[in-house]
Parts: C-alpha cells; structure tokens; sequence
C-alpha cells in the first residue's frame, strides 16, 4: 500500500490558486492583450458544437462562446447574472423561478436574444433529448414560459433550489432561433452565440480560433482580443510546444511526468509556470448491468475488493491525483470515504470470499473499455495498471480495449461496454452534482440506473434546502446506496495545473467552480 497523505515536491514556480486569488498573484495583470491571439493548449476537444447534445468538456468551449442566463465571475462560487439581469425564485417553495434579461442583447450574427430564444433554446434540449445528453440535468423542469420580450420564467415539477446552478451550465447555452433546429442538432460546424468571444473558425480536433464578440453584453470583461484553442492528442506533445513557444498557456491534460517535470526545474531553467489547485475532478468505472458478468453485484464486489487507489495514485500518476473512496469528492459538502468504510484495504481473500459464496469459481472474464483521447496519456496507463491487478488477483481474465472519445461515446450510449472507465467535471460545486447526473432512467452515462430511493425520496428531500450545509445526511445515505450496489466506482480525485509562459497572466483566476477556463481573462504582461 501507498502513503494516501504523500505529498509532492514544491518550488517557488508553483503558487496554490487559493493563494494567488487571495491576492499575492504571480500572474496578475489587468493589461489588455494586443500582441496577437493568446493560444491555450488541451488535450480536450469538444464532441460536438452543438449545446443541446453535449454533457461533457465540450462545455469548456460552450463557456466561451456562447452565453448562458446566470454564470460564475471571479471568485463566485454561486451562479450570477450573465445574460440575465437578475433572477431568483419568486415563490417560497423553490418551484418558479424568474429570470429577466438585460436589455439590448444581440448573438453573433446580429439577430435578437429574447426570451423567446432563452425558451427555444431550452425547450429544444429536451425535444431533441439525446441519449446521455444535457435533457437529463432537466429533470424537475416542468414547462418555460416567456411573458415578455425581455422576461422568462421557469416552473418547476418538484421544489429544485439547485436550478440556478443547472442554468449556469453550459448545457443550457442560449442558441439563436434561426440557426439552430427546434428538433434536430445543427451539424454544419457553425455557431452562433452570444458569448465572450465568437468561433472564426473550427478544424474538429485540432484548433478552434476565437475573437473577441463586441456586441457581448455580460459581466465578462474581456483582457484579449483572440484566443486559439490548440487539441493535443498527449501531454508530451502539448508541453513540448508549450516549451517551443507555440503555446502560451494549457490547462486540461497535462500527464504526471510532464507534472513532476515541470516541478523539478527552477525558475531559470525556463520560462514556464505552473499554478496548482485543489480539483474537483474525479475517474471512476462504470459497469454495464446488462452484462452477464458485470451486472453481477458480487462480481462488482469482488473488484472493488482488489482495485488499489494508492497504487493508482502513486505508480501511474506520482502522487499528482488522491485516492477517492465515494462519488462526492473531497471539500464538498456530504463528502463520506464510503467505500474504504465498507472494504477497506485492497485484499484478494475477501474478493475470493465474495464470489465463492455467490457459487463464483471460474476466473471471471471482463472486458474493460477506455477512450484514448479525452482523460490524457496516462489513461492507457492506468488500464493497464487495473489489469495488472485484476489479473494478479488469478480471479480475472481481463482484457483491454479503447476508442477515440466521439465512437467511445456511441459505444457506451449503446451498451456495448462491461465495464468502461469515465471522468467527471463537476457542472456545478455541489454534492448533487455527483450523485444525480448517473442515477435514474436517463443519464449523463446512457446506462440507466434506476437507484429509486435517491431520484425519489433522498434528492427531492436535498432540492427543498436552499442551505446545502443542511442536507449532508441525504447525502452521506445516498452515498452508501451507490457504495452497496457497486454500480459506480470511483478511482481517484484530481488536482488542478495550469502551466504557462511567464509574460502570460490571469491564469489563477481563469477556472470557474467547474474548473472551465474562462479564456478572456487571460492577457500578456507589458512588463515584469
């Protein structure tokens, strides 16, 4: 086993994004960009460009270009006003809530934002309902209403005081009436939005080239006039062009050598800084209940027995990820270590145990699945290191397959997987957030889940709550749910690095509480 406390070496080029923002920022600078496109690196692409199929990192390009009613400003950890002027609910149940739109609002193309087309773009989300797709984080809405030009009003089926936080995702990015189907996905590669900045061009999987939107009307206050999104297909190859100059800044994707690496040279080695913060990011397994193996509970059991998160943690990812013992990470309210409680240390006799009282004695044969191109180049390594356990075990035959992210996520929609490996982005800071998304008939994995006390009884109970410091219990009980039935596996928790050239600034107060980059508070410094 693994010291679960190891810490990593720091060194003065590393700042906690805590510190930076509390206000001794390495990388401050209010000096707007006029140098030419800022050119941030990910290993992120989006799936799609349309909001109505996406539920996934897609979002981190919907952020910026498009605009949704309530966002997150610096420093918020409560959705506000972007789109919208103001908006609350305006009963005591937590049942309507009532948005108006600041005056004036225009999308890309020139064409009116009401909310008319706040309603279109929502009504469409649930029309078009793709599979595993953002119609599930709607489910408490009962129908939209748009009074006036300039007024929108959502009614709620049950009490939900988490809506103000779904709307602020961008899921429920706001599309122009004329460019976008009522029931069908736009699939031309254009966009048009209302965001910070607008798509001047897309070419899918390698580079997105945005500039700054003038007629944006929203609490951003773009620092550049352009930024190109650069997609690697590894981390090396991002920090090599990183080092090269051809990338100023990355912020998803960077591997744990490239990590450690980084760390390990001083400040006058190179020019590059790397800004570390506590993640919310979690990677979990996901099993199939329609398969033979899979859907067995003592099959599941079994596995959760032998999977070592330290190991994980330590020899694939150098202590740059902690071990994670439930869905609800850590610093979140309702956070349990479930699964450590229930197992305890990894331990091949009480899997043997599990299966041979369930009349289990063969080798059990799994195929587990993971996307090449998505989590960053350590996934493949990380399978590896979970067949190499499984299999040392001599209770598993394992075997290994993988797919680029857009079919890896046909595969699964469809069932096709046993077990399949998944990362998860918070949509919003709250203990819901990891609970709901992966329960109930219609879900962000496309595998139906039917955990009917959690959709029935223990989320409506945490939605009437306004203070979420008062629903822990809900919580801690919904955790154990999905900790007995093994359906859902959580492997680790993530830290948060940004690296960057050192005349780049803004990047501590460029990620929001779903750690999305903000991109236009990035901008190059004048001066050191």
């Amino acid at each position: 086993m693994f010291n679960r406390n190891r810490g990593l070496r720091r060194m003065a080029a590393i700042a906690s994004i805590s510190s930076l923002v509390a206000g001794c920022g390495i990388l401050s600078s209010d000096t707007p960009d006029d140098e030419g496109p800022i050119v941030v690196g990910t290993t992120s692409a989006p799936s799609t460009l349309d909001p109505a199929a996406s539920w996934d990192s897609s979002w981190e390009l919907f952020r910026n270009i498009y605009q949704t009613l309530l966002s997150y400003p610096v420093g918020a950890t409560t959705p506000q006003p972007d789109a919208a002027e103001s908006c609350a609910f305006s009963d005591d149940s937590n049942q309507v809530f009532r948005c108006e739109l600041r005056e004036g609002l225009k999308f890309s193309d020139g064409s009116t934002l009401d909310a008319k087309a706040v309603k279109y773009s929502i009504d469409r989300i649930r029309e078009i309902n793709v599979n595993g797709g953002p119609a599930g984080l709607l489910g408490s809405l009962d129908r939209v209403q748009a009074p006036s030009e300039r007024e929108v009003v959502f009614h709620l089926n049950k009490p939900d005081a988490t809506f103000p936080f779904v709307l602020a995702t961008p899921a429920m990015s706001i599309v122009a009436p004329g460019a976008y189907p009522a029931d069908a996905l736009r699939k031309d590669g254009g966009i048009v939005g209302s965001g910070p900045y607008g798509l001047s061009s897309y070419d899918e999987g390698k580079k997105a080239e945005l500039v700054r939107n003038d007629r944006y009307k929203g609490f951003a206050k773009p620092r550049n006039q352009a930024v190109t999104v650069r997609y690697f297909q590894d981390s090396q190859t991002m920090v090599q062009a990183l080092r090269g100059k051809e990338v100023d800044i990355t912020y998803r994707g960077l591997a744990a050598d490239d990590i450690i690496d980084l760390q390990s040279r001083t400040s006058s080695e190179e020019e590059i800084q790397l800004v570390e913060g506590t993640g919310t990011d979690i990677s979990y397994l996901v099993f199939n209940p329609k398969d033979p193996w899979a859907g067995k509970k003592e099959v599941r059991q079994a596995i959760a027995q032998v999977i070592d998160r330290g190991a994980i943690a330590h020899k694939v990812y150098k202590d740059t990820v902690d071990p994670l013992y439930s869905m609800v990470p850590k610093g979140l309210t309702g956070h349990t270590t479930g699964f450590f409680d229930d197992y305890g240390e990894p331990s091949v006799a009480k899997a043997k145990e599990i299966l041979t009282d369930a009349g289990i004695t063969q080798k059990v044969p799994l195929t587990l699945w993971y996307t090449t191109d998505r989590y960053g180049s350590a996934t493949a390594v990380e399978f590896k290191e979970l067949e190499r356990q499984l299999e040392a075990s001599k209770l598993f035959d394992i075997t290994l397959k993988s797919r680029p992210w857009k079919t890896y996520v046909t595969g699964y929609q469809k069932g096709e997987y046993p077990v399949f490996g998944r990362g998860w982005f918070p949509d919003f800071p709250d203990a819901d957030n990891f609970i709901a998304p992966f329960v109930g008939k219609q879900n962000a994995l496309g595998t139906p889940y039917e955990a009917t006390e959690i959709t029935n009884v223990l989320l409506p109970r945490s939605r009437r709550e306004s203070d979420r410091g008062n629903v822990v219990r809900e919580f801690e009980e919904a955790q154990q749910i999905l900790v007995d039935d093994a359906r859902l596996l959580p492997l680790w928790q993530g830290r948060q690095y940004v690296a960057a050239s050192r005349d780049i600034s803004g990047g501590e107060r460029a990620l929001d509480p779903s750690t999305i980059m903000m991109m236009w508070e990035l901008s190059r410094k004048t001066s050191w």
